[in-house]
């Protein structure tokens, strides 16, 4: 078996001088077939500001070297295990993100979490064993390093269902509050109790106790053995401008099994922030998920208020919360951005990436890989601007030929090759929402077709698919078309090299959520000034009241202090860039908040938007968890299939 290694692709203290282009590669836009490598350019430009888009001529695969290049820390290691054991030194913490160009203090925050996992370690003399869940162990490595958990004393292990192999008498788990988990532990703690081993046991839920993960304790007859207690990680900063929630199967759990817990987590982070920088004035929401974060926020803030009197100005101006429901289009789309093709292609988990050690030798797959797309994306353009050129009839013929492409015939293919079904999935997903589902025909036939190429095992999984909205049965007209027009979702993109607009990270296509929140963070008019400035003007047939009533849930204006409620996104006079002076020496920040996850095209759009002449806004972005078409439909497929056993 080929070994597998994880690249490191986050900056790094070690990293600082380099941070710069490394924006460049977030943002980074697909190049045309024909265009050269050029050597990365000097850019004196803060991170955060960068719009320089260098590509290096000198590897030999952009999609993997280009990231060792640019990190400035080639620090390659294994698997998470060996990370885990202490076999690096602390220089080669590459994982650790720079928060030094952060618009907060977010490195205050990371402290406090560092504090708090120490304190733990603290209490709890002598040497100990800490056992850690899979996923968190990774989270963990964005905030501290091994070398100081060995400091306290601390042995580290992976919680899994194998009997617990370590020399130490004190055992703490520090999991998050999954009922699989506790499964493992009581399993680990009856398998010693035979062997008379005199063990203590302590369980830190992460980030809170549940009454569900209690029971089960009960019921496995070990909670009386266990000393539990709560390590309160609600968020956890991935880059300078983006928190993560760490919530993976938010999406999931709020739109097929019913879940809200997710909502009250995102709630719970959002206040902790406003204890750290101040309370929050303005609060606007789109979505169901949303607006009840948003509600919980408020009142939290009744329950355990912030002291106004004692933090002084705010930090934060208005956050914005976003479902990922109301614009489930966009991470179906192929980002084109390369960090965002580095997570489409290779998946990207806490600011690195596996990939096999054959791809660190010759091998040119990557290029391959980015040139087909780029030249098969180049051949499509080129075909609509000749259209420019064509007579009025020729025109029809063309726009007749548009409409009548197989899709359904070319879905129909996929499946019959049976190509990866997330494949499929996403393409129907896509074609159902922007149609308001297939009808009724169509519909079953590729119900029909999936089941017999890839198994009735997945009836649950076209089940929940429906369930979840994502591919349905065609009920009603579709709004998408004037969406689309309204919102200018649509926009020519004649620049790559030096994009006009945010289209520029699908070729093309502009964002849903993005547009929102450029509706949401300005004020009446200043929309249009920043569009201008962006050489684009819209016109809007409709008011954004009327637009926002065509997205699925309500929405809703919060104002904090009076702690009135309007549903509406509308932005109040006072509230746009004359606030830039709020925050002595700083321009206005606004946290954006996706509940159901955010792409890196979605996160480079933003950081497009602010680096904008005239945008009078920093933008911070919260999310659940970085996602894309795969990794939202993946979980549910795999659910899915376990639901049917």
């Amino acid at each position: 078996m080929e070994p597998q290694w994880r690249v490191a692709l986050l900056s790094s203290p070690v990293a600082a001088a380099s941070s710069a282009p490394l924006a460049a590669l977030r943002q980074c836009p697909l190049p045309q077939p024909s265009t050269a490598w050029p050597p990365p350019p000097r850019c004196e430009t803060p991170a955060r500001r960068c719009l320089t888009r260098p590509i290096c001529s000198s590897i030999s695969s952009p999609v993997v070297r280009l990231c060792l290049r640019w990190s400035g820390a080639a620090e390659i290691h294994p698997d998470l295990d060996r990370f885990l054991s202490n076999s690096l030194t602390p220089g080669q913490m590459a994982q650790i993100p720079n928060l030094d160009n952060a618009p907060i203090n977010l490195a205050a925050l990371r402290e406090q979490s560092q504090k708090d996992l120490l304190g733990i370690l603290k209490s709890i003399r002598g040497k100990k064993c800490l056992v850690i869940d899979p996923k968190l162990a990774g989270t963990l490595s964005l905030i501290i390093q091994t070398s100081l958990l060995k400091e306290y004393g601390a042995e580290l292990r992976i919680l899994s269902s194998d009997p617990l192999q370590t020399e130490c008498t004190k055992i703490i788990y520090l999991v998050r509050s999954e009922l699989s988990f506790m499964k493992f532990i009581a399993s680990q703690i009856k398998t010693d109790e035979p062997k008379g081993l005199q063990r203590e046991y302590f369980l830190y839920f992460v980030p809170r106790r549940t009454v569900a993960c209690e029971k089960i304790l009960e019921e496995e007859k070990v909670h009386q053995k266990l000393t539990l207690g709560e390590y309160p990680l609600y968020l956890v900063p991935l880059d300078d401008d983006v928190l993560s929630f760490e919530l993976d199967h938010s999406l999931q759990e709020c739109l097929i099994e019913g879940d809200t817990s997710s909502i009250w987590h995102v709630a719970k982070a959002i206040h902790k922030l406003e204890f750290a920088f101040g309370v929050i004035p303005n609060v606007r929401a789109k979505g169901l998920a949303s607006t009840k974060a948003a509600e919980l926020l408020n009142s939290m803030q009744l329950e355990d208020p912030v002291n106004m009197d004692d933090m002084g100005i705010q930090e934060i101006n208005t956050v914005i919360l976003l479902d990922r429901e109301v614009d489930m289009v966009t991470p179906m789309c192929s980002q084109l951005t390369y960090e965002g093709l580095l997570d489409e292609m290779l998946q990207i988990h806490n600011g690195s990436v596996e990939v096999d050690a054959s791809i660190m030798g010759t091998q040119q797959d990557g290029k391959k890989v980015l040139r087909q797309k780029a030249t098969s994306i180049q051949q499509d353009y080129v075909e609509v601007k000749s259209t420019n050129t064509q007579s009025v009839s020729e025109l029809k013929d063309f726009v007749r030929r548009l409409h009548s492409l197989p899709e359904i015939a070319y879905i129909e293919e996929m499946i019959h090759k049976q190509e990866p079904i997330e494949n499929v999935l996403r393409l129907l997903v896509l074609l159902s929402l922007t149609n308001a589902g297939l009808p009724k025909k169509n519909f079953d036939y590729l119900r029909r077709e999936i089941l017999h190429s890839y198994g009735f095992e997945h009836m649950n999984l076209l089940y929940n698919l429906e369930k979840a909205g994502l591919f349905k049965r065609q009920e009603s007209r579709s709004n998408w078309v004037g969406i689309t027009k309204a919102l200018h979702l649509i926009v020519d993109v004649n620049d790559t090299a030096n994009p006009s607009d945010i289209s520029y990270i699908f070729s093309g296509y502009a964002p849903l959520s993005i547009r929102l929140v450029q509706h949401a963070s300005a004020e009446k008019g200043l929309f249009n000034f920043i569009l201008k400035k962006c050489f684009v003007t819209f016109h809007y047939p409709r008011s954004i009241e009327e637009l926002l009533k065509l997205l699925p849930g309500p929405h809703l204006d919060l104002k904090r202090g009076g702690l009135t409620i309007n549903s509406s996104l509308e932005v109040h006079p006072g509230s746009g860039v004359q606030q830039s002076i709020d925050r002595v020496g700083h321009r206005t920040l606004v946290l954006i908040v996706f509940i159901g996850g955010v792409t890196f095209a979605e996160i480079a759009a933003l950081r497009f938007l602010s680096a904008q002449e005239g945008m009078g806004y920093d933008f911070l972005v919260a999310t659940t968890k970085v996602v894309n078409g795969n990794t939202i439909l993946k979980p549910i497929i795999s659910n899915s299939k376990e639901g049917m056993m």
